[in-house]
């Protein structure tokens, strides 16, 4: 199949979104399919476009001068498509470059899914404009309701979206790599130069530093845990707006930016506890990298961790809305380091069968789906679709 992805994100931008992303594309690109990303381009990034990529214009996301949101492109796309129709088209992202896609596309009559990967309407709650959920919600509504299906990574999800009226909701879920999240990335040295002893606990966050990631919740109870256990120490990996002022305030804590490939595999694996408070995730790739890496996850009994943790057996989950016991079952996690080892290895047995192959797998027979639906009319000579699906 020719496929247009279009995404206000990707690599090497570091969050869940842009590695989710890449993972589809490279696997899709193996198996034969060729792909198109549309992006809007970074700061002092140069315009291109190429066979396999198309950016655009962008401006900087309000807290995140790292990052572009794309712009309105319909008559770009609108020449791009025409000139070479894809096949279908994936919107992954709900911003003004990927309404646009989803407008033209539709009057191209080309087929288009789109991605609900993240929770916006629940960020603004976080940033004082609370009352902006509802209108978020409704642009979100709208979107996602002229496309064949939204794909979304948990059944609490799905269900919620039906509910509130996104109508084509469908499940898909994440996997992981088993290989580059992996014990054996385990480094002494790392744990030397941060100053633990070899047999103190490390506890560890990875993620966007900031206030919808409810960070507050896991540096207190950090502080609580050191009661049980003075040794312990927090490793907080990741950039964001709140990094500059927490380390300001935590010199104990240990931040380290942002890291990547291997770097990120030994930070994971040289932890013993993974803390994740976050209330607002579609799904949290970063408990299945922490399980993958033989971590004792402390999470919120929902998307993740409500797929794949069973409470005391391979991590520890706590009813959404209850901090005090967040905090409080972390503490004893800390106190018993016999259950915390025990945890540790059932979490990296279970993470063992979420092979990314079988979700990538779903995801194609999703689109292909859609293709031999799409109507007839567009490029003839081009767009006949066999009866086993490919192009």
């Amino acid at each position: 199949m020719r496929i247009a992805l279009v995404t206000e994100t990707y690599v090497p931008e570091i969050n869940g979104v842009a590695k989710t992303l890449e993972r589809i594309v490279n696997e899709l690109t193996a198996r034969g399919h060729e792909m198109h990303i549309i992006r809007p381009r970074q700061k002092n990034e140069s315009a291109e476009n190429s066979a396999s990529l198309t950016t655009v214009r962008g401006l900087a996301i309000p807290g995140y001068s790292g990052l572009q949101f794309g712009l309105p492109a319909g008559r770009l796309l609108s020449k791009l498509w025409k000139q070479k129709t894809p096949d279908i088209i994936y919107v992954a992202t709900e911003g003004p470059l990927g309404g646009s896609a989803i407008n033209t596309a539709n009057k191209l009559t080309i087929p288009v899914v789109s991605g609900f990967h993240t929770n916006f309407h629940m960020y603004s709650k976080h940033y004082r404009l609370g009352w902006f959920e509802k209108l978020i919600f409704l642009y979100l509504k709208s979107l996602h309701n002229r496309t064949r299906c939204t794909l979304t990574p948990s059944p609490e999800i799905v269900a919620a979206l039906k509910q509130r009226g996104i109508n084509n909701a469908e499940l898909f879920s994440r996997g992981v790599d088993t290989e580059t999240y992996n014990p054996c990335h385990r480094q002494q040295a790392l744990r030397e130069q941060w100053n633990i002893p070899a047999d103190a606990p490390l506890a560890l966050h990875v993620g966007r530093v900031a206030a919808e990631k409810n960070i507050d919740l896991v540096i207190a109870s950090y502080h609580a845990m050191q009661q049980a256990q003075p040794q312990l120490r927090l490793m907080m990996v990741g950039d964001g707006p709140l990094l500059d002022k927490l380390k300001r305030r935590h010199p104990d804590i240990i931040f380290t930016g942002p890291k990547v490939g291997l770097e990120l595999s030994q930070h994971y694996a040289s932890a013993d506890i993974f803390l994740f408070a976050s209330e607002s995730e579609t799904f949290g790739n970063v408990i299945l990298e922490a399980m993958s890496s033989g971590l004792a996850v402390v999470a919120y009994n929902y998307a993740a961790a409500n797929m794949h943790i069973k409470n005391q057996l391979n991590g520890l989950v706590v009813e959404p809305g209850k901090p005090d016991e967040f905090c409080n079952t972390a503490i004893n996690l800390v106190k018993q380091a016999e259950t915390m080892d025990a945890i540790r290895k059932q979490a990296r047995a279970t993470v063992k069968r979420l092979d990314w192959t079988h979700v990538i797998d779903h995801f194609e027979k999703v689109l292909v789906r859609y293709v031999k639906s799409k109507p007839c009319g567009r490029r003839e000579s081009e767009q006949a679709v066999s009866a086993d699906g490919s192009a």
